[in-house]
């Protein structure tokens, strides 16, 4: 058996024991009962002259090679999302040959498929002063995305967030680029547990009126709407939005805390899924949706459970920096060479939350090599002078 010491709670070292290399198959080809994006993180070049806290230095081949492993898998892609650090290192020059690099990808690729997003974050919130602004903003991504020929992902705006005066302004400002989308979109609603810039959005300062304003939008342009993502890590504000929604658009479930049981469904609705967590969980959530769509919920569950405790780990509060728990396990199985983020996010999180996220990763079965993931971990602690 492969082990190592890791910390714990106590400050104290335990022995630890990893599991059999991860049982599940690097590449599936059964349908998926569900729709499913996975929201892809991006591989930082560490060797680049660029300055790494003000612009985006990405590995370029690591990173498109990571999205064909998300398609080997039988997974959607939504890029250019949170989980590629957007805005939290990635600025908008970075997202756009990130997009642009992705779509041609996918296109030379049967069957890959991808939506992206597409915001205002080039749009300092500070210097909006109307909803023209933001507007325009939209109508410069959202252009772009679509002139490469990519779908849309209506991502939330931290510049509306701040200029709106109430729902009203949303309406506007929402009415005006949905009127002139060309495919549906999927909106995005991320709660301020991301981005505390994204507090009250829809114009409410509560849930109700939040969900009234957002289903008012949904109503006006139904045709134009694929679906909505919504991410408040509360399955009870989900399960009630995913019931009022009108036929024909659909849930994508965006919390990484419940993601499991809202997949699976009550049994009158179920969500799809857009989730940061399918980047790292990919091959055990491929072969759960197999068995959900074997109608072997039983065999589900088994393979999820264990994720549902790592997910939790990766995303607890500060929640916006689970980008480092994504990559870390990227590290560990060897889809990079290094444990190095853009705007250095990797020392975001202290060395008991790595040690947590890796003893949750082999529970799961999720540790593709573990003698290299080993080998890894513990140049990682030797580095906060943890030897032995």
């Amino acid at each position: 058996m492969v082990g190592l010491k890791l910390l714990a709670g106590d400050g104290s070292l335990q022995s630890f024991e990893l599991s059999p290399p991860s049982p599940y198959p690097a590449k599936e080809t059964r349908d998926f009962p569900r729709i499913v994006y996975a929201a892809a993180h991006v591989v930082a070049d560490p060797l680049s002259g660029a300055d790494s806290l003000s612009r985006s230095a990405v590995d370029w081949d690591r990173t498109l090679a990571f999205r064909h492993r998300l398609w080997d898998l039988g997974f959607k892609i939504a890029e250019a999302m949170d989980t590629a650090q957007r805005g939290m290192g990635l600025d908008w020059n970075g997202a756009q040959e990130l997009i642009a690099r992705a779509l041609a990808e996918a296109k030379a690729r049967p069957g890959a498929d991808l939506a992206c997003g597409a915001g205002t974050d080039h749009l300092d919130p500070a210097a909006a002063r109307t909803l023209g602004d933001v507007v325009a903003a939209y109508e410069e991504q959202v252009g772009f995305v679509e002139k490469h020929g990519g779908r849309v992902v209506m991502m939330a705006s931290r510049a509306l967030a701040r200029v709106a005066r109430g729902p009203d302004d949303y309406a506007f400002v929402y009415d005006r680029i949905l009127s002139q989308a060309k495919e549906p979109v999927i909106l995005h609603w991320l709660g301020d547990m991301f981005d505390a810039a994204l507090a009250g959005y829809w114009g409410a300062g509560d849930i109700e009126g939040a969900m009234s304003g957002v289903l008012d939008i949904i109503a006006r342009h139904q045709a134009r709407i694929d679906g909505v993502k919504i991410s408040l890590l509360d399955a009870g504000k989900e399960i009630d939005l995913r019931r009022r929604l009108p036929a024909g658009v659909r849930m994508y479930t965006g919390d990484d805390f419940n993601y499991a049981e809202l997949i699976a469904g009550d049994g009158a609705h179920h969500s799809h899924g857009l989730l940061g967590i399918f980047d790292p969980i990919a091959p055990a959530a491929a072969a759960a949706l197999v068995k959900l769509g074997a109608g072997d919920r039983a065999g589900y569950d088994e393979i999820l459970a264990p994720t549902v405790p790592l997910s939790r780990k990766i995303f607890e509060a500060p929640t916006q920096y689970y980008k480092a728990g994504i990559v870390f396990l990227a590290w560990l199985n060897g889809f990079q060479d290094h444990f190095i983020m853009l705007g250095a996010m990797q020392s975001a999180r202290r060395i008991l939350h790595y040690s947590d996220v890796f003893r949750l990763a082999d529970r799961a079965g999720l540790i593709v090599d573990p003698e290299r993931a080993c080998k890894r971990m513990k140049a990682l602690l030797a580095t906060y002078g943890i030897e032995g």
